[in-house]
């Protein structure tokens, strides 16, 4: 059964764009793509938000930024999930989008390469096509990240290799092994630790939780079972960190083991308090959705995105063009966040 997410947004007037409108094809990835109007008004524009899963705080935060730009632009926005990780109902949802002729489909892939093929049936029936956590995806118009992914990765080992003292056994954890962004993020911070920690010990491949809490605590517990000098934890999902923090709190190892990774602080904030967590890293899905869609608003425009654009959005007033891609732009959006700092934010 697909869960879905649906929001109908009321017309509000557009927010002046910094960039020069044009005409012409859309450009990105494989063959096909959208020819865009500088006339189209933000009104009859209709644009579908397909992400990971629903029902996650993660995920219901980006549906906010959806509905935001949705209001603040005037265009037709909603969110879309379905109710696991599984790219075949990831690319059943796409499918389903096509007849309906939005004009946009952005999207956050569970599978990158899964969901090429769809993608590239979207772009020839002239959608606007952009992704988010795809770097490198193929069939897209645009891929837009928060972050250098490499970077972010590697900014969380320091954290967790300070907090380790330089040195002990760690394990990682991923939503999946084909979530792009995810390996990218512990491959970068497994090679940062090979060259700065040396005498730190990864003692298992990056394990994978489905993006599922329960999953990654019922994973974490046979982990500080199985290694029982365990001295820290990587999540990627954002469901992860507050899944091995409840294995390592109900362990009464709060101030043994060292927990670290991507979540929101309303889904680890508990944990911060007692200890469990030590420090998490993010991103604000919310503006995520919103840069996603503007993009797509603005190349449906026949606009063009360029190093040095500006979104108008908080982290992506200068995206840049990412060293090695013809099509993907990383923002400057990433926080890092102890039991102190997390108290600020509101989501």
């Amino acid at each position: 059964m697909r869960v879905r997410k649906s929001v109908r947004l009321a017309t509000a007037a557009l927010t002046a764009s910094a960039l020069l409108a044009g005409c012409g094809s859309v450009g990105g990835s494989g063959e096909g793509g959208a020819v865009g109007d500088k006339d189209l008004k933000p009104e009859d524009m209709t644009m579908v938000t397909v992400v990971k899963l629903t029902g996650i705080a993660w995920f219901d935060r980006m549906a906010e930024g959806v509905q935001t730009f949705g209001e603040r632009t005037g265009v037709d926005a909603r969110e879309e999930g379905a109710d696991d990780v599984s790219p075949e109902k990831q690319i059943q949802i796409i499918q389903d989008l096509i007849p309906q002729q939005p004009t946009a489909i952005t999207v956050v892939p569970n599978s990158p390469e899964a969901l090429s093929s769809v993608l590239a049936q979207a772009r020839k029936q002239g959608i606007v096509v952009v992704s988010h956590e795809a770097t490198g995806i193929e069939n897209v118009d645009i891929d837009i990240e928060a972050f250098d992914n490499a970077a972010y990765g590697e900014e969380i080992m320091d954290n967790l290799g300070e907090c380790m003292g330089g040195k002990g056994e760690y394990v990682q954890f991923v939503g999946g092994l084909t979530a792009k962004t995810h390996m990218e993020w512990v491959g970068a911070a497994y090679d940062k630790q090979q060259t700065e920690f040396p005498d730190m010990k990864r003692v298992e491949d990056p394990i994978e939780s489905t993006d599922n809490e329960e999953a990654a605590y019922k994973k974490a517990k046979e982990v500080l079972a199985k290694y029982p000098d365990i001295k820290g934890f990587q999540g990627s999902a954002g469901n992860d960190v507050p899944g091995i923090a409840r294995a390592v709190e109900e362990a009464g190892l709060e101030d043994e083991v060292c927990v670290m990774g991507t979540s929101i602080p309303s889904a680890a904030e508990k944990y911060l308090a007692n200890g469990s967590i030590d420090k998490i890293f993010f991103w604000d899905p919310a503006l995520a959705g919103e840069a996603q869609l503007q993009i797509a608003m603005m190349l449906a425009q026949g606009e063009t995105i360029e190093d040095g654009t500006d979104l108008g959005i908080e982290g992506y007033e200068s995206i840049k063009k990412l060293d090695g891609y013809d099509n993907v732009f990383v923002g400057d959006a990433s926080v890092a966040a102890d039991a102190e700092t997390a108290k600020q934010y509101d989501f």
